[in-house]
């Protein structure tokens, strides 16, 4: 069995990596490298280490909200995931934790 793990990148829905929002690069750079599948979830409430909160509302400009965008995958996917970032000098809040997962065929 192989070992595998959550990774979850927490990013402001408008930050932008090579002119491209940086939530759909990481989607698209993990399933050019072969990662299985990923998802970004959207917040509607939210604050970082600045300690500023961030809220939808009616009136409010997009942009702001954080988006949550996870993978789950084996260990050496994460790893070469991480080292991708880091060559791309990246600087970005991420948790990573160990998790099971599999199919059930019914």
């Amino acid at each position: 069995m192989t070992t595998s793990c959550a990774l979850r990148f927490y990013v402001h829905e408008n930050r932008k990596l090579h002119g491209i929002l940086l939530y759909e690069w990481l989607l698209e750079s993990a399933k050019r490298n072969g990662v299985h599948g990923g998802s970004a979830f959207r917040a509607i409430a939210g604050y970082g280490r600045h300690g500023i909160v961030h809220e939808q509302h009616f009136f409010e400009l997009a942009g702001e909200l954080p988006v949550v965008v996870e993978f789950l995958l084996a260990d050496a996917e994460a790893e070469a995931m991480l080292a991708r970032l880091r060559a791309e000098k990246v600087s970005l809040f991420y948790c990573r934790y160990p998790t099971e997962f599999c199919v059930l065929d019914g």
